[in-house]
């Protein structure tokens, strides 16, 4: 028997476009869109006309006059993810999340209560179809790296397993866009020397690599095209940041629009911060513009916070600095983030304690929402606004 790697990965599949199919019966086989002014997600019968994430919502239409444009629902995906989660954890105790809709999975010791990886892997699959109602692909491997390579070769809803004995057979012709780093800045530069395949990036010189892309990118690109990676699946890792965006259209935005929408993130994911007992001290505001293009801006504050009032006020000066650029260049998504994070019991209050008061009153509020729903206890500037943001990088 070849021998198989213990690592899964497993990616569902158009996420938030198959659980509106899953949902509506109706949509099946249709080409759906999910998001009107930006593409949020799309289903693989859209993806078949040439519709992409992040595509403007008005070019997508042009490519897919017939798709079913829907509203996106939050609540829907998060439950979903939850779902799926828990069927991971049902599979293996060694589990590593890397986003809503993906995760890494250590099979390596359940050889002999479950079976060899691909068993497990198969079983994996019928489960999340069974449990939560969506396709899921998943790639085996004997590292991470090659295990999310895999899955992605293997989409839509497809296994696929790369033996130790054949991982560079399997890697070399793919495209060097298939290694982790690899983005379109770097993929032209290899392009202009030539290197189009993993193996052709293989068989170059390290310090050739360096001189055209730095020492370290080099050095990383290198070892991942002769299938080198030491990673291993973390559990319990506590995730760095909390964020979330919101994609706005391509019409333009006044800055009292664009404080309502920012408003309503820094409530949300100060929230956020504060269920999980976490304080920040870094706010970052990340932009996407007409062109596709992406700039951040991030302040760090003189001591750790989770209140509100601070963040947002962060936040705004953030926005505010950002604002001519945001007229030249024209606004398509706003978002928000918070990192440099600690637990809230690991801090030293500073004199006058004006942190403490403004945090016991955000938490009475967060406990008004968490017993009579969101909309109880709202900001006056979000009154009768729609919950359209959308979600963070990993399920709560």
């Amino acid at each position: 028997m070849t021998d198989e790697g213990p690592i899964l990965h497993a990616d569902l599949d158009s996420f938030y476009a198959s659980v509106e199919q899953r949902d509506d019966p109706g949509l099946k086989g249709r080409p759906v869109i999910v998001g009107g002014g930006v593409v949020l997600a799309a289903s693989y019968e859209a993806k078949a006309y040439g519709v992409r994430t992040a595509m403007g919502g008005a070019q997508a239409r042009r490519l897919c006059p017939h798709a079913v444009v829907v509203r996106p629902r939050m609540s829907a995906y998060s439950a979903a993810s939850k779902a799926v989660f828990e069927v991971f954890r049902d599979t293996t105790p060694l589990v590593e999340g890397i986003s809503i809709d993906e995760a890494f999975l250590d099979v390596g010791g359940l050889a002999k209560i479950a079976g060899r990886p691909s068993v497990i892997a198969e079983r994996l699959r019928r489960a999340v179809a069974e449990r939560a109602g969506l396709p899921i692909t998943v790639g085996v491997a004997r590292t991470k790296f090659l295990a999310k390579v895999a899955s992605g070769v293997a989409k839509p809803d497809g296994l696929l397993v790369v033996p130790h004995d054949a991982e560079l057979e399997f890697l070399h012709p793919l495209p060097v866009r298939a290694l982790w780093g690899v983005g379109k800045v770097t993929e032209e530069k290899l392009r202009a020397r030539g290197i189009t395949t993993v193996g052709q990036l293989a068989a170059s010189e390290p310090v050739d690599l360096a001189g055209m892309l730095g020492r370290g990118a080099g050095r990383h690109l290198y070892e991942l095209a002769h299938s080198r990676d030491p990673r291993l699946v973390e559990t319990g890792v506590r995730r760095r940041s909390i964020g979330a965006q919101r994609a706005l259209g391509r019409g333009r935005r006044t800055p009292a629009e664009l404080d309502v929408v920012l408003v309503a993130l820094i409530d949300r994911i100060a929230r956020r911060l504060r269920a999980a007992h976490r304080i920040c001290r870094t706010v970052t505001l990340r932009l996407r513009f007409a062109d596709f293009t992406r700039v951040t801006r991030s302040c760090t504050l003189n001591e750790p916070t989770e209140g509100t009032g601070t963040l947002l006020a962060a936040a705004r000066e953030l926005l505010e600095a950002a604002l001519p650029l945001i007229f030249d260049r024209g606004i398509t998504l706003l978002g928000a983030s918070l990192s440099n994070l600690t637990d809230d019991d690991h801090v030293q209050l500073a004199l006058p304690f004006e942190r403490q008061r403004a945090t016991q009153l955000d938490t009475a509020l967060d406990s008004v929402r968490d017993r009579f729903g969101k909309a109880a206890v709202t900001r006056a500037v979000l009154l009768g606004r729609p919950d359209d943001l959308e979600m963070p990088l990993l399920p709560d």
